[in-house]
This record gives C-alpha cells, structure tokens and sequence, in this order.
C-alpha cells in the first residue's frame, strides 16, 4: 500500500484516503487479510487518525472491510444475498425458513413495538429470538414479538425455555390466518447484544429490516431483524436490480 499526498485534494480528506485504500484492497491485499494497525495507517498517509477512522468506516459500510473483535481490520470477502422480499406471504417458521429458533422469554416490548402491538407499554410479550446463517457464518439476528393474544394456546403448552420453547410460540402463531406482511429497511448501529451475536464490534453498521405480520385486522406480530451491512446485501423477489447496500 503506497502513500499519496492529500494536502491539495480538494475533496474531503477522507474521501480522498477511502478511494487510494480501496485500490490498494484491489490490489494488494486478499480476502480475509489484515490491514496494518490505526497508528501505522495514518503514519503512512500522514493524515490524523480520526481522518482515517472516517475512511476505514466508509469502507466498512460498504462491505470492503471488516472490524473482528480480536483480531482488528480485515479485508471482507464479497457479500452474500439476501431475499427479504414479501412475495411469499407466510408465518416466521413455516416451510424452508432459514432462521434457526434460539430462545423464547416474556419480556415487555420496545415501546415502539408495543405500539404497532396496540400492547400496553408494561405488558409482557412473547419475544422469539433467532438467527440467520449464511455460508457458515451469522448474517442477522432476529426479536420476534408476539402478543399473548396471538398464541392462546400456549399458555397450556409445558415447554422449557430454549429453542423448543421458540419453536412451541412459532407453531401457536401459525393457527392464525395470516392476512399479510408489511416490512421497511433502515440504516442503523449494532447494539452491544447485537454485535456479540453477530462478532461486530458496538456500533458497527447494520441494516435493521422491521416486518408487521397482519390477521384478522390486527398486528399479529412484529420482527426487527438486524443484518450484518457489511456482509449483506438485501434483495427483494426475484429481481436482481433492487440491492440495499452494494
């Protein structure tokens, strides 16, 4: 990686240092490579090291490198696909859902949940967490939350906590008639729950995608799904054209 001098570049610095990086990406290092550490980079670009974070932090949420606890900046290898289309209107669990039950707990909502719940701000849900794995790695995280009133029937189901009980509230919820789903994608910074069950470091980039399962006229269920934005790129059906960050 050579150097290059910025004192005269008219664009911001760091957008500067983020283009001259991601060429040497290209051609000097190879997947799953380390990058040398902060101190040396900006040493060697004699630019402050908050300049460089900028550039490193721009690559990241481009998916060109990855920050892994332990073992610093690596270089991150092209990212994975991922359908998130609505297309298929159908419950969490049914059929060849690649989400992977983890655990099941009554917990109170986030009051933005609570409210597309129409719940009260202090009442216990059933919170279904999940996983998505993808090529051997964890790619999201998901917190389903599902209303007493959605699985009455689970309250006559003995299961213990852990995926069985997760699976217990998925069966329960498909005893509705699934009317249809709803769902937008934002931007957002991983949560220190989230970056742990993702190996990000806190605040890392993510894509937060938020579905409202709808039945007899009512929210069913939602689901905050975090993605990794640095390995994922979001798709919708079938066409190759719609891709959240690429």
């Amino acid at each position: 990686m050579g150097t290059t001098q910025l004192a005269s570049v008219p664009e911001p610095k760091y957008q500067h240092l983020k283009t001259v990086i991601g060429e040497a990406l290209d051609s000097d290092f190879a997947v799953g490579e380390i990058l040398p550490n902060e101190r040396e980079l900006a040493a060697r670009f004699g630019v402050a090291r908050a300049t460089l974070r900028q550039a490193l932090e721009q690559l990241e949420l481009e998916g060109r490198l990855q920050r892994r606890r332990g073992v610093g900046t690596t270089v991150a290898p092209p990212r994975v696909g991922v359908d998130v289309s609505t297309t298929q209107h159908t419950w969490p669990g049914v059929g060849d859902d690649v989400w992977q039950p983890q655990d099941s707990a009554a917990d109170v909502a986030p009051a933005a949940v609570a409210r597309v719940l129409e719940t009260g701000t202090d009442e216990q849900v059933h919170v279904v967490r999940r996983i998505r794995i993808s090529q051997g790695q964890p790619v999201a995280a998901e917190l389903l939350y599902v209303p007493a009133g959605s699985v009455p029937g689970l309250s006559a189901i003995d299961t213990p906590a852990g995926p069985a009980r997760a699976r217990a509230v998925l069966r329960e919820l498909q005893h509705l008639a699934l009317d249809g789903q709803d769902r937008s994608v934002e931007l957002g910074s991983a949560r220190a729950d989230d970056a742990k069950e993702l190996d990000r470091l806190p605040g890392a980039p993510v894509l937060v995608v938020t579905t409202r399962y709808l039945s007899a006229g009512r929210t069913a269920a939602v689901s905050v799904a975090t993605y990794r934005a640095d390995t994922c790129r979001l798709t919708f059906g079938d066409s190759v054209d719609l891709v959240m960050a690429s």
